[in-house]
């Protein structure tokens, strides 16, 4: 893998930082398990969103498809 700086003049030590966060996050992924995701979070659930009931028809009824309500 290569990191290349295209924009701006870093110093060495802003450079040893951000390869130090890049390391840390490739072995944080390489030390977990393929397949292994956390728990999933209830704001990245799409059914939160989603009624239990359709709109009733009528001409503003797209508007009720999306947020509950």
């Amino acid at each position: 893998m290569t990191i290349r700086v295209v924009r701006g003049n870093p110093t060495p030590e802003e450079l040893a930082a951000a390869l130090a966060v890049v390391r840390a996050r490739a072995a944080a992924a390489a030390a977990e398990p393929p397949g292994a995701e956390g728990p999933r979070d209830a704001w990245s659930d799409p059914g939160r969103i989603a009624s239990a009931h359709l709109p009733k028809p009528g001409p503003a009824s797209w508007t009720r498809t999306y947020w509950p309500g």
